[in-house]
Order: structure tokens, then sequence, then C-alpha cells
């Protein structure tokens, strides 16, 4: 007897159709529509794919232009692990150790530096253990006055590292932890220093282009006088969005860039993600897996790693990664659970508390979303 294989059919067995990821608008949309928000983008991943995505809502307030997957959303203080991996890379390279000084690694600052920063540690840096104020803008500067340095953004960095490394810390350092945007700055202009590259091509050359992330970007997202990415927004006091049009002047001032500028999609931020939960899994890729792991650790006690906050929760069957980034103008929240082998992130181009509790609403709702597909796929499983 003869056996007829369509082609159609062929070609299925022969390369299987790969699944699409679900579409979360169905679980965004109540939550859009019980928060005052323009937009809200979520995302579900494993450590090889995006299980579930969506984003709902418009890019400005007012107007009906919708947002879409593909639209750039800031990232705010998450900005902080991809600087991170950026100093991961260079300890890879041999360029730089975990436990060099500032000394070592800012040569051309050691003389200006007070003397008490001058043993700060990478790793400190990194653990917000520095000493330095919280406060990112330094006494006798304003918002105005650091976008308004001079020269190019490396140069703009060098006299902002001067600032802060001449104003005395608030501790001493390497003893208190105490969250400032000033460590990742300094982060970033150490990389740039040892590769005579600024720190957005240098992120873009190692980062952005090696995973595909073709939104990535920095500052606020889109165009002045058009919707073409989200806008993002501030709150008003009647409880309406104000939108905010993007321009050099919407944002964080580039000086601290590498603390919280950068902005993508929700699926291009998914691909950074899912690095970190290759690293989990003991897979080099970029960075080797034990690089990776060291990040997320809190070598120095405490909670907070290099770039994440490192807690517990049931649901991720022990030790889970967060960290929520926000300009005021917008929120995102991402968090990976190791153990379970996924991570949830979340964004919307609005900042304050009630963007805050959304974001936190659509995690809850995205982890059940995904740990009860999980659930109802071993039943299923187990009834065949």
């Amino acid at each position: 007897m003869q056996i007829v294989i369509f082609p159609l059919l062929l070609s299925v067995l022969i390369f299987p159709v790969k699944q699409s990821p679900a579409d979360l608008s169905s679980v965004l949309k109540p939550i859009l529509a019980a928060h005052t928000l323009p937009a809200l983008a979520g995302c579900i991943v494993t450590a090889d794919k995006i299980v579930a995505i969506g984003a709902v809502g418009v890019r400005k307030y007012g107007t009906d232009t919708p947002v879409s997957i593909n639209d750039q959303f800031h990232l705010g203080s998450d900005t902080k692990a991809m600087t991170a991996f950026l100093i991961g890379k260079l300890v890879e390279r041999k360029e730089l150790k975990w436990t060099s000084t500032l000394a070592q690694s800012l040569p051309v600052l050691r003389d200006i530096m007070l003397p008490v920063y001058r043993n700060v540690t990478i790793e400190e840096l990194l653990a917000h253990r520095s000493g330095f104020s919280g406060d990112s803008i330094p006494p006798g500067q304003t918002f105005l006055s650091l976008h308004s340095l001079s020269g190019s953004p490396m140069e703009q960095r060098i006299a902002y590292a001067k600032m802060i490394l001449a104003e005395p810390p608030i501790n001493t350092p390497g003893k208190q932890y105490i969250y400032s945007n000033r460590n990742y700055a300094l982060l970033g202009i150490i990389a740039e220093q040892l590769t005579h590259t600024p720190w957005e091509k240098l992120i873009t050359k190692w980062l952005f282009k090696p995973l595909g992330m073709k939104t990535a970007g920095f500052g606020a997202m889109g165009q002045p006088g058009k919707i073409l990415e989200p806008w993002q927004h501030v709150m008003g006091t009647d409880g309406k969005p104000i939108p905010i049009e993007p321009g050099p002047l919407s944002d964080n001032p580039e000086v601290i860039g590498p603390a919280g500028t950068v902005h993508c999609s929700i699926g291009d931020w998914a691909k950074f993600i899912m690095l970190n939960l290759r690293g989990e899994a003991g897979k080099d890729d970029h960075l080797k897996a034990a690089t990776i792991q060291r990040l997320h650790r809190p070598l120095l006690g405490g909670d907070y790693a290099s770039g994440w906050l490192v807690t517990r929760r049931p649901w991720g069957g022990g030790t889970v990664l967060t960290h929520a980034g926000s300009n005021n103008q917008n929120y995102c929240v991402a968090w990976i659970a190791p153990k379970r082998g996924f991570a949830v992130l979340v964004a919307t181009n609005i900042g304050g508390e009630d963007a805050a509790k959304a974001c936190d609403d659509t995690d809850a709702a995205l982890i059940n979303y995904y740990l009860m597909s999980i659930d109802h796929k071993k039943s299923t499983i187990g009834r065949k």
C-alpha cells in the first residue's frame, strides 16, 4: 500500500509550527480599567521563550492611538541591572575585578576624589554601600543645571563624578546600604573610562545588539509633537493623567543615564530577563552563568545584589529577584523566579502610587496566570 503525505502535512512534520505567545490582553484590560493609566504592558517568560505578552491602552491620554507590544516603555532603575551586566562583562574580560577600588578603576580622578572614597570597591558600588547620598543632585546643582553641563555625555559624566566624589559620604563606605543613583552613574563612568566608549554605545554593542533588542534606546520615548511611541505622564491634581511631551528635559539628566534612562519594548526587555534566567539555570550566554549568579547574590549582606532586590516568595519556590523602575513619569517592575524557571515583567507610561499599585496587581495576575497554566498542563498530561 502506498502512503501519500500531502506537502502541507509534510512541512508540518519536518518543520513543526512554532507556538506563538499567548495574548495577555484579556488579563490586562480589567486592571487598566481599574486604575487611571494611559497604557499597560505585560509579559511572561521562561529561559528560552516568551510564554505570553500583551499591551493595552493608549500612547497618550486623551487620544485614541493604541499601544502595541512593539511600543517602547521606560525602564527607569531597571536599567541598573543592565549596567551591572556591563561590569560583569568587564570582569570577564579581566579589565576589572569585583574588588577593584575607585582609585584603581578611575585613576584619572584618584587625586581629585576625597581619600575616603579611594578604597570603595566595585562590589560596594553595585550593592549601594559606597556612602553616597541618596540624592542624585549634588549640592549647588539642579535638575536643569545637570542637563546643561557642557561637553559630550562622557565629559558631562566626568564632571558629575568630580562633584559627587568631592562631597563627603553620609556614612562610612562599605558599612550601610543606601540606595543611590550615584553608585550606578559611577559604574557607568568606570565602564566608559576603561573602554574609551560612551555608556550608550557600550551597552548597545555588548547587550542590545547581541540580544536583538532593536527597540532599546535612551531617555523619553518618541519625538516632540508626534504620537509615535507612548508618551510619559504624571497624575494631575484632578486625578487625570497629564501627558509629558517627549524631549531632552522629559527624563533624567544623561549624567545618571547608567542608573535609569533605558527604554525598550516589553518584548525586548524580556530578552534581557530571559538571559538572567538562563544564567540561573547554569547556561553561559553573553555572560558566564557564574557571573550572572554572582550579580544575583547580595554578597555584602542585606537583600540588595547588583541591580536586583533578593527576597523569598512561596509562589517562586523560595528565592526570587525583583526590581522596580520609575522616573516619576513611568513605572515598571520585574520578578524573576529562578527555582520555578519563569519571570513576569510589567510596564506603564505614568508614574505615581496608582501606577505602582497597578503594576503590582498585574504582576500578581501574571504569576497566577502562569502557575495555573502549568498546573493545567500537568493535570492534562496526567489524564492522557
